[in-house]
């Protein structure tokens, strides 16, 4: 669960940042949003999470 909030403060900030900088859209990032809203509530959720755990696993790895 951890990883999941630190996951969607992340990409929150990087959405912002792009909002920010005029990179991306309000339109765009509203799309984005929903887009990740939907496919949290896929199928496709499971195995999503199931690699962001693995791949944070891994970075904590590579620092021991």
């Amino acid at each position: 669960m951890l990883v999941s909030v630190s996951a969607v403060v992340l990409f929150g900030f990087f959405v912002a940042f792009l909002l920010r900088t005029k990179a991306m859209t309000f339109g765009s990032g509203f799309v984005a949003t929903m887009f990740g809203f939907f496919l949290a509530s896929s199928c496709a959720a499971g195995p999503i999470n199931s690699f962001s755990t693995q791949m944070a696993t891994l970075v904590s790895a590579l620092g021991h």
